[in-house]
């Protein structure tokens, strides 16, 4: 029985496809993307202060970011493509 799998095509399942990794990678560029957000706005100086680092940017938008992107990288992880051959 198992070798009239191999033989038909119906071998073991990879567990992602070429897209699921696709979607992954976009992931992780979102997230690189929200941390990159949050950087910066640091003191220049000991004495100075910086109000920059309380920007909308900084603790608003770039957390939102990070959690779409992990919440994408879900949504890569368990979406299931068919896989459409072709040749049948």
């Amino acid at each position: 029985m198992a070798e009239n799998n191999k033989q038909n095509g119906g071998g073991e399942r990879m567990p992602f496809s070429r897209k699921n990794y696709l979607l992954m990678l976009v992931g992780v560029v979102i997230i690189v993307v929200g941390f990159v957000l949050m950087s910066g706005g640091g003191e220049h100086t000991v004495t100075d202060f910086d109000e920059s680092i309380f920007s909308f940017r900084r603790i608003t938008l770039a957390p939102i970011v990070v959690i779409a992107g992990f919440a994408f990288e879900i949504y890569a992880i368990m979406k299931r493509f068919s896989e459409d051959k072709g040749d049948e």
